[in-house]
Formats: structure tokens, sequence, C-alpha cells
């Protein structure tokens, strides 16, 4: 049975392909309004919850996955910047001191009433970069689309000092949780997914394994 993708990022689409699972990408039809009423580990939950839904509701017999990452300053939730203007407020705020990345993801099939939904969380510490750094950054287009203004992926992993947790949920995709959570509905991988987590094949992977805290080996 092939799985769902509810997402169009390119990144998750990378990620997922690592588990060597065949799998097809759908776009998913809920909005993401970033709500006061909900801190952001409820806040990801829900938008990984409403993508995979909207998707299940399409493909009633299959698997479906839907992935959403939302980062927190202290109680604030940062979503995408809507322009370079607000993209650059969002790196200067960041820099100089932590902040944490919720990557939630929900595994729906309608037919059987499966809800499977967790959440991956990264702390991220940032460098003291500056104001010229920044403006060169955002240069680069990397930020937009990006929760926070920045790729950990791209360019934006020289603004960041270190990391602790799982790399592929900083990204946009737990793949360690992805892979459990398959597993548990019946899913067989043709992959060793600890021996993916050695051998770190995505970029800037292996430029934060020394200093991921907690890293099962």
């Amino acid at each position: 049975m092939r799985l769902v993708l509810a997402s169009t990022s390119p990144r998750r689409k990378e990620l997922l392909a690592l588990l060597q699972v065949p799998f097809e990408v759908v776009d998913p039809t809920s909005p993401e309004q970033l709500s006061r009423d909900h801190p952001p580990e409820t806040q990801a939950q829900l938008f990984a919850e409403r993508k995979a839904r909207s998707c299940a509701d399409r493909f009633p017999d299959r698997l479906v996955l839907g992935s959403d990452t939302l980062i927190a300053v202290g109680s604030d939730v940062m979503g995408k910047p809507s322009d370079l203007t607000e993209a650059g407020a969002m790196l200067r705020r960041l820099r100089g001191r932590e902040h944490v990345i919720y990557t939630s993801v929900a595994l729906f099939r309608k037919a059987d009433g499966i809800q499977d939904v967790a959440v991956e969380t990264v702390r991220v510490w940032m460098k003291n970069f500056s104001d010229a750094e920044v403006e060169e950054y955002l240069r680069t287009g990397e930020s937009m689309g990006k929760a926070g203004a920045y790729s950990i992926q791209g360019r934006g992993g020289r603004l960041i000092d270190r990391i602790a947790g799982d790399y592929t949920a900083a990204v946009g995709l737990p793949l360690r949780l992805v892979a459990d959570l398959l597993r548990k509905r019946g899913v067989s991988l043709p992959i060793d997914v600890e021996m993916l987590y050695r051998t770190k094949p995505y970029p800037n992977w292996d430029l934060f394994a020394p200093r991921i805290e907690g890293e099962r080996l």
C-alpha cells in the first residue's frame, strides 16, 4: 500500500524518501493560521492533524502522513515570514539565544480510524550573528517558506551554534518517529533506520552530529 505524504515541502519529501518506502505527495487543503489560544506543541499537532485529515478524506484506504513545524521563543510562536522584512525581524530576535522547534507528525487512515499523533522537540542555540550577517543571509532567499526564517540544512546552518535533539525534526520530519509510527501500522521498512542516523545522508546533518545530545548510536 502506497503511503500518502500530505505536504508539498521539498524537505519533507527528501527526508521521507530516505526511508525508501513508496509514497505519493498530495497537497493538503487545510489552512495554517497561528493562534494564541494554543501552546506551540499543541498548535503544531493541530496543523499536522488537519493536513493529514484533509488528505485522508480523499484516500480513505491509505495511510496519510501529515507534519508541521513551529518555532517558539519563550511562549511566542514563530511561523513562516510573510516577507524579507519580517524574516529579518525574526532572525534578529533569535540571535544569541535559545529557541525550541516543535515538529509534529500525524498518521491517519480513515477506513479503520487510525489517528496517530506525536511531537518531536529540538532545542536550538543561535550564534550572536551581526546585522550584516542577517542581511547577507536574507539575500540568499532561504528565509522564505521556513519557520523562524532560516534553513538549518542550508546556509542558515552557519547561524546555529548547536542543537539538542533529532536533526531531521529540525529540518521538518523526524525520521525515527515516522519510522516507529509506520512499523506500528504494519509498514515494512527496507532500510536500517539506525544505520541511516549513523551515515547522516542529508545536507548539514553531519555538521551538527557531534553536538547532538542524547543521540542513539
